[in-house]
């Protein structure tokens, strides 16, 4: 049963979640999560998305915008780094309240409410018409890489981030796809160097028949969502976007995520 639940996640996740940028590893962290201890979830979330996003290069990398990519990439890993550092001296950070929904306690800490009034902010873009037009200058991209790098190294919560700026940096519907996939496949690289020494303590616990199908659902999910790419409009992707935002947004501040 925990293969065929995994893999859908998986499929649907990454076919979803390619026009977003984001929300992959949000999906799968819980869906590993039911079978798996938190601790390797996270190990084996980290590795789905980090070949499932060498596969997107593959598929839509030649648009990437390089200018971009570094401007805003290279700030993102540096400070990813620094928020991750951060993070490892707040060990006992405390919640600012928490509260019970059915068996379930939710916390809602303070680094999550801040990205999610950022993400709600960012928001405000789609959905308020006066701000409807507005894009980001390029000079702000280092700006964004920083917020998205530091947030995302206290949080693990990047890719929302990263999308709320890029959807603003006026590029085409495949560019826009294709260089959050190459920032992502960066940050991918300096999580994996990170967790490295975790993955090598516990691969004696991973189930690499199921982390080879999970991986290559992922990859048909990919495959058919880039194939609709062409179908859709910037637009529908901004508001996609947008939407997913939203819900991020309300979710991390909530504590559910």
């Amino acid at each position: 049963m925990e293969y065929i639940i995994i893999c859908l996640a998986a499929l649907l996740g990454s076919g979803l979640t390619l026009f977003s940028g984001f929300g992959l590893g949000t999906l799968l962290v819980p869906v590993f999560g039911l079978f798996f201890p938190i601790e390797i979830a996270i190990i084996l979330t980290a590795i789905v998305h980090f070949l499932n996003n060498l596969f997107k290069l593959f598929l839509l990398g030649k648009s990437a915008n390089l200018n971009v990519v570094l401007r805003f990439g290279i700030p993102a890993i540096l400070f990813a780094f620094l928020g991750a550092y951060i993070l490892s001296l707040l060990t006992d950070m405390q919640p600012l309240m928490d509260y019970q929904m059915g068996n379930h306690i939710f916390e809602i800490m303070p680094i999550k409410l801040t990205i999610g009034i950022l993400l709600l902010f960012f928001s405000l873009f789609e959905v308020v018409p006066s701000l409807a037009n507005i894009q980001f200058d390029k000079k702000y991209l280092p700006l964004g890489g920083i917020l998205s790098g530091f947030f995302g190294g206290l949080s693990g919560n990047q890719g929302a981030l990263r999308a709320a700026f890029l959807i603003r940096a006026n590029l085409s519907k495949q560019s826009f796809i294709a260089t959050g996939v190459v920032i992502a496949c960066l940050v991918d690289i300096s999580r994996l160097t990170i967790y490295s020494k975790e993955i090598i303590n516990h691969s004696d616990h991973f189930d690499y028949t199921l982390l080879t199908l999970a991986t290559l659902s992922a990859f048909i999910g990919a495959y058919f969502g880039n194939k609709l790419l062409e179908k859709v409009t910037i637009k529908t992707i901004q508001n996609l976007v947008t939407v997913m935002l939203i819900l991020f947004a309300i979710l991390l501040i909530m504590g559910i995520i």
